[in-house]
């Protein structure tokens, strides 16, 4: 089974208790939504959504969950108050974010989210790349020098966004970037031998920062974000993990926006982090931070 990053962390600060109707909105690999299906039961309702078609398949055949009370929905998270509007929910009392990709979407899904592996330059999270509207190559085929700069810069937060927008455009008249791996070599070319020699491969901020485009996740996430507080019921509570910076920036801003107007609290001032042993069985949850808002009681 898939093992979320914080899980224990997580459970323990959404207090989820019998009666609760509780939202994954981002099942991924599905292990919070299977911990809560072997915690409680029938003793919640539980609502799993994912834009990744493979996702939500991938987690229904799963051995143990057929006891449990779970809606599947195809969606993204964005979409959270329309979906629970479908499904008649006029309010629930927890929800989690799990803002990292899954370990199937990085290695299994095909669609060039690993710059490990050479694959169509995609990136999309849904299946369908028709849905998310833009796909990376054609970011970085048609879009103009400056706004490459400015995505690789402020998504990525990448120090050479200059030398690798460059990079990217003068490769492109020669042939179109195609696959991860085209993406990679002008990356490489772009940048300083000592950056490539770093442990943390010189394409990671690159390829951070063209998802992030693609899927439009800052703004997605502002969204989710705004769309479960509405439909936390009062005393509700929502967990989301992040993985970079500009994510938790965002989560952070809303957390204390809420707390400032008397809509919640913060049930955790500072960020949770895994202790050492999660972060040596699993590198992967190195940078993630757990955060935590109540709505207040007595919100109208």
């Amino acid at each position: 089974m898939h093992i979320p990053v914080l899980l224990k962390e997580t459970l323990d600060n959404l207090q989820i208790q019998k009666g609760d109707r509780v939202v994954d909105a981002t099942l991924g690999g599905g292990g919070f939504v299977k911990k809560v299906c072997e915690s409680h039961g029938v003793g919640v309702s539980l609502i799993a959504l994912d834009i990744d078609e493979d996702a939500v398949l991938r987690f229904k055949d799963t051995p143990g969950i057929s006891n449990c009370k779970i809606i599947f929905k195809i969606a993204n998270f964005s979409d959270i108050v329309q979906v629970l509007n479908e499904v008649g929910f006029d309010n629930v009392d927890k929800v989690f974010f799990d803002l990292g990709l899954s370990s199937f979407q990085i290695d299994r899904s095909g669609r060039g989210f690993s710059f490990q592996r050479d694959e169509p330059l995609k990136m999309t999270l849904s299946k369908d790349a028709s849905r998310e509207g833009v796909t990376a190559e054609e970011i970085v085929n048609s879009w103009s020098e400056s706004v490459l700069k400015t995505i690789i810069s402020s998504y990525g937060e990448e120090r050479f966004a200059g030398r690798i927008s460059k990079g990217i455009v003068e490769a492109r008249k020669r042939k179109p970037l195609k696959t991860t791996f085209d993406l990679v070599e002008v990356i490489e070319r772009s940048t300083p031998k000592g950056y490539r020699r770093r442990k943390i491969h010189p394409a990671t901020k690159t390829f951070q920062a063209l998802r992030m485009a693609v899927n439009d996740e800052i703004t997605v996430l502002e969204r989710g974000l705004e769309g479960a507080f509405e439909k936390l019921s009062n005393g509700g509570r929502m967990a989301v993990i992040s993985f970079h910076s500009l994510e938790d920036r965002v989560v952070k801003r809303f957390f204390l926006k809420k707390e400032k107007e008397g809509e919640g609290f913060r049930v955790n001032k500072k960020p949770i982090r895994p202790e050492r042993e999660e972060v040596e069985s699993n590198r992967r949850s190195r940078s993630a931070k757990l955060r935590v808002l109540e709505k207040d009681r007595n919100f109208k």
